[in-house]
C-alpha cells in the first residue's frame, strides 16, 4: 500500500505531533505558527494543567499538535512535568519535537537528552535562530544530528524561518521514512546490570507499549509519581478487558 494513501493517518485520524521543550524557547509561538487558528484549550483530565491543541495541513496530510506544558525536565516534580511525561510515554505521539532555545544549547540539553530516553521518533527543533544569529552563534545541526541520532532542524518560528523544513521532516518521521538511533546515556557496570534486569520485567510486564529502560531508570530512581500512574494505567487496562470482554492473557499486564 502507498503509505501517502494509508487510511489509518487521515482527515479524521491525522498523525500526532507532541511539542515539548523548557519555557522560554519559543515553543507556544512555534505551535501558533504550525497551527494559526486552528486550536482549542481546556485541561488534562484530572489536572488543573492547560491543554492546548491544534491542528494543521502539509502536502495533504493533517496533523494535530499538542503544545505540551513548558518544563525544564520530566522527573515528575510537578503537575506539568507528569503531564508532559505521561503524554509521551503513555499517549505516543507519532512525533515528538523538542524546541531548544538556540542561544541557551547546554541549559536545553537535559531536557532533549531526557525525551531521547523515552522515545525513537524524535526531531530536535533549534529555535530562536534569529537570536543566535545577532549574538554571533553557530550551531552544526548535521554534527549534532550524527551525535544525537535524530534529526535537527534549525528554526526562528516568529519569522516563520525553517518551518517548511521542519514540517517535511515530520511527515518522513511520522511515516517512518527515518530511522534514528536516540543518544542513551550509559552509566556504570554496576547500575547498567540493574537497569538490565528491570529492563526484562518491565517488557514482561508491558510489552513493547513503554521505554523499558527509561520506565527502569526511573523505578531505580524511586519516581513514585511514575510508579502510581503506571498502576493507575494497570487498572484502567483491566477494566477495558473485563467491560469489552477481551482475552486478557492477550495482554501480560500484572501489577
Amino acid at each position: 500500500m502507498n503509505p501517502r494513501t494509508n487510511p489509518k493517518h487521515s482527515q479524521k485520524n491525522p498523525f500526532r505531533i507532541a511539542l515539548a521543550g523548557n519555557p522560554n524557547t519559543g515553543k507556544s509561538t512555534l505551535f501558533n505558527a504550525l497551527t494559526g487558528l486552528r486550536q482549542h484549550t481546556g485541561n488534562w483530565p484530572g489536572k488543573t494543567v492547560i491543554h492546548a491543541e491544534g491542528s494543521y495541513q502539509y502536502d495533504g496530510d493533517a496533523y494535530t499538535v499538542i503544545d505540551l506544558p513548558g518544563t525544564y525536565s520530566l522527573y515528575s516534580n510537578s503537575a506539568d512535568e507528569e503531564v508532559a511525561r505521561d503524554c509521551i510515554i503513555f499517549e505516543k505521539p507519532d512525533v515528538t519535537v523538542v524546541v531548544l532555545d538556540a542561544t541557551a544549547m547546554e541549559r536545553n540539553m537535559n531536557l532533549a537528552l531526557q525525551v531521547l530516553e523515552m522515545a525513537d521518533r524524535v526531531v530536535l527543533c533549534i529555535n530562536l535562530m534569529d537570536e543566535a544569529k545577532k549574538k554571533g552563534i553557530y550551531i552544526n545541526e548535521k554534527s549534532l544530528s550524527k551525535k544525537l541520532g535524530v534529526p535537527v532542524v534549525k528554526t526562528s518560528a516568529r519569522n516563520r524561518d525553517g518551518l517548511d523544513r521542519l514540517q517535511k521532516v515530520i511527515q518522513e518521521m511520522a511515516y517512518g521514512r527515518t530511522k534514528t538511533n536516540p543518544y542513551r546515556i550509559r552509566y556504570s557496570d554496576e547500575l547498567e546490570e540493574k537497569i538490565s534486569a528491570l529492563e526484562e520485567s518491565v517488557t514482561s510486564t508491558f510489552g513493547d507499549r513503554l521505554p523499558a529502560r527509561w520506565v527502569a531508570l526511573r523505578l531505580l530512581d524511586g519516581d513514585q509519581s511514575l510508579i502510581d500512574s503506571l498502576h493507575q494505567r494497570i487498572e484502567l487496562h483491566r477494566k477495558e478487558v473485563h467491560n469489552h470482554g477481551v482475552d486478557e492473557s492477550l495482554y501480560p499486564v500484572e501489577a
